[in-house]
C-alpha cells in the first residue's frame, strides 16, 4: 500500500479553512443574534413610550383616577401596519381605566426591571405570539396606576428575516474573499519554499559547504535549512573518509606490487636457478600479503555500516566460537614456535550476534598477537562472564602497545610497530565489528607481560 502524500499547502488549507469556516459561521450568528437583540431594544422602547402615552391622558379628580381616550386617540393608539396592538389602564384598587386585554393575561414573572421601572416579557394572546410591556407609574399622590401594553411579533419577525437575508451574502462573501486569501497566502509561501529548494539545488563552488540558514530562507525553513547542513557534514565526513581509505589502500598495495615486481624482474635477470628460486620466494611472499590486504579489505567493507542499519544478530555460543577460532590457529601458531591456549568455559556462554563477524574480530585478534607477539612465545585467548556481561581478550608476551599509541591503533593502515607484515587494518576491523555490536575495543597490558586486546559486551 503506497504511503499518501501530503501537501504542504494542502494542509495549511485544510487547517485553515474549517476554523475560518467555523469563525465566519460564529460572526455570522453572533451579529444577526447583536442585531435581534438591538432591534428588540427599539421595539420594546417603541413599546414603553406607547405606555406612557396612556399615562399621560390619566386624570385624578376627587381622589379618583380616570382617562378620557377618544375613538380618534384609540385608534390613533392601537394603529399599526403590520401588528395589532393592545393597551390597558389599571387603577390601584384593580379597577381597570382602559383596555381590552383579558384578565387570564399572564402578569410578568419577578424579573429585572427595565427603563423607568419597566418589565418586558413575552406571551400568548388569542393565540397569537405577543411582546409586552408593563410599567407602574404614579398618577398623582397616593394615586398609582399599572400600564400594560402588548404588540405582536410581526415587525419583528419581518425584521429578523431581513437581517437574515441580508447577513448570508455579506457572510459568503467574507467566506469566499478570505477562502481566496487563504489560497493565495498559502500559494505565495509555497513559492517562497520552491525558490528556497531551487536556491539550495543552484551549483556552487563548493556543493558540500554549510549554508547561512537567515541568508537563504524564511526563519521557519530554519530547520530545514540546519538539517541540510548537518546531512552535508556527514557526507563531506564520509567522502573525506573514503578518500583516506582509496589513497591508503592504493598506497598499500602498491607497496607489494611494486616488490613483487622487483623480485619478478630480479628472477628475469638471473640465470642461477638458486637465484631465481630465491627471487620466485619474495613474490610468492608478496603474494601472499597482498592477499591478506585484499582480505582484510573486503571484510573491513562487510564490517563497516555506511547506512546505519541494524546488524542482524542470532543466538550463538561464544566460548564454542572462541575455541573453533583458537583451534583453526593452532597449526600455524605451532609452526612460528608459539604455545596457544584457551582459558575459558567450554560452552554456555550464550548471547545475540554474528557469528561470521565474531569469528573475523577474534581471528584478527590471534593473528596481531602471531604478528607482533614474541617468537617463540606465549599466546591465550580468555573468555570470561560476569554480571556486567561477556569478556574475550587475547594475551601475548611481546613488547605490548605503548599508552600513547592504543588511541591510535584502531585507525586504519596505522601500524604501532614496523616489525612484522601487517598491513594496519586488523584492530580497525575489530573496532568496527565491535560497533556493530554494541561492544567496547579494550587495549591493555596483559598479566604476561605483553598486549591484552578484547572486546566486552554489555549484558541486556
Amino acid at each position: 500500500m503506497t504511503e499518501r502524500v501530503h501537501s504542504l499547502r494542502g494542509l495549511l488549507l485544510r487547517r485553515l479553512w474549517l476554523p475560518l469556516l467555523v469563525l465566519l459561521l460564529g460572526s455570522a450568528v453572533g451579529s444577526f443574534a447583536l442585531a435581534r437583540f438591538y432591534a428588540g431594544q427599539v421595539y420594546d422602547r417603541w413599546l414603553l413610550d406607547s405606555a406612557m402615552s396612556l399615562s399621560e391622558l390619566v386624570k385624578v379628580q376627587d381622589g379618583r383616577a380616570s382617562i378620557e381616550i377618544t375613538p380618534a386617540v384609540s385608534r390613533m393608539f392601537t394603529w399599526d401596519t403590520a401588528d395589532e396592538v393592545h393597551g390597558e389602564v389599571v387603577d390601584a384598587d384593580g379597577g381597570r381605566l382602559y383596555g381590552d386585554l383579558p384578565e387570564a393575561l399572564p402578569r410578568p414573572a419577578a424579573g429585572p426591571a427595565g427603563d423607568d421601572d419597566a418589565v418586558y416579557y413575552d406571551a400568548r394572546l388569542r393565540g397569537q405570539a405577543v411582546r409586552m410591556v408593563e410599567v407602574v407609574v404614579s398618577a398623582g399622590p397616593g394615586h398609582d396606576i399599572r400600564l400594560r401594553v402588548a404588540e405582536t411579533l410581526r415587525k419583528r419577525h419581518r425584521l429578523e428575516r431581513k437581517l437574515l437575508l441580508t447577513s448570508i451574502p455579506f457572510q459568503a462573501a467574507i467566506l469566499a474573499l478570505a477562502a481566496w486569501l487563504a489560497w493565495s497566502g498559502t500559494g505565495a509561501a509555497a513559492r517562497h519554499a520552491n525558490q528556497v529548494a531551487r536556491r539550495l539545488a543552484s551549483p556552487r563552488p563548493d556543493p558540500l559547504a554549510p549554508l547561512e540558514p537567515a541568508q537563504e530562507a524564511p526563519r521557519e525553513l530554519w530547520p530545514a535549512v540546519e538539517a541540510y547542513n548537518a546531512l552535508l557534514q556527514r557526507l563531506d565526513a564520509m567522502q573525506a573518509a573514503q578518500r583516506r581509505f582509496v589513497s591508503n589502500a592504493a598506497h598499500q598495495l602498491r607497496t607489494p606490487l611494486a616488490a613483487m615486481q622487483v623480485e619478478l624482474e630480479s628472477s628475469l635477470r638471473q640465470h642461477d636457478p638458486q637465484a631465481q628460486q630465491l627471487a620466485l620466494s619474495g613474490t610468492l611472499a608478496g603474494l601472499a600479503r597482498l592477499q591478506h590486504l585484499v582480505n582484510q579489505l573486503l571484510m573491513l567493507s562487510r564490517s563497516e555500516d555506511p547506512h546505519g542499519s541494524a546488524l542482524p544478530l542470532q543466538p550463538l555460543d561464544l566460548a564454542a566460537l572462541a575455541r573453533d577460532v583458537v583451534e583453526r590457529y593452532a597449526d600455524r601458531a605451532l609452526a612460528a614456535g608459539v604455545d596457544l591456549g584457551y582459558d575459558g568455559p567450554d560452552d554456555g556462554v550464550q548471547m545475540q550476534g554474528d557469528p561470521q563477524l565474531l569469528r573475523e574480530a577474534l581471528g584478527n585478534l590471534l593473528d596481531n598477537a602471531l604478528r607482533y607477539g614474541a617468537v617463540p612465545g606465549v599466546i591465550t585467548l580468555g573468555l570470561q562472564q560476569d554480571a556486567e556481561g561477556v569478556q574475550v581478550w587475547v594475551d601475548d608476551d611481546g613488547t605490548g602497545i605503548a599508552e600513547t599509541e592504543r588511541a591510535r591503533v584502531t585507525e586504519r593502515f596505522y601500524r604501532a610497530s614496523s616489525e612484522g607484515d601487517g598491513c594496519g587494518l586488523g584492530l580497525a576491523i575489530v573496532a568496527e565489528i565491535a560497533q556493530r555490536h554494541g561492544a567496547v575495543l579494550v587495549i591493555d597490558g596483559a598479566p604476561i607481560g605483553g598486549a591484552r586486546v578484547g572486546l566486552r559486551f554489555r549484558s541486556h
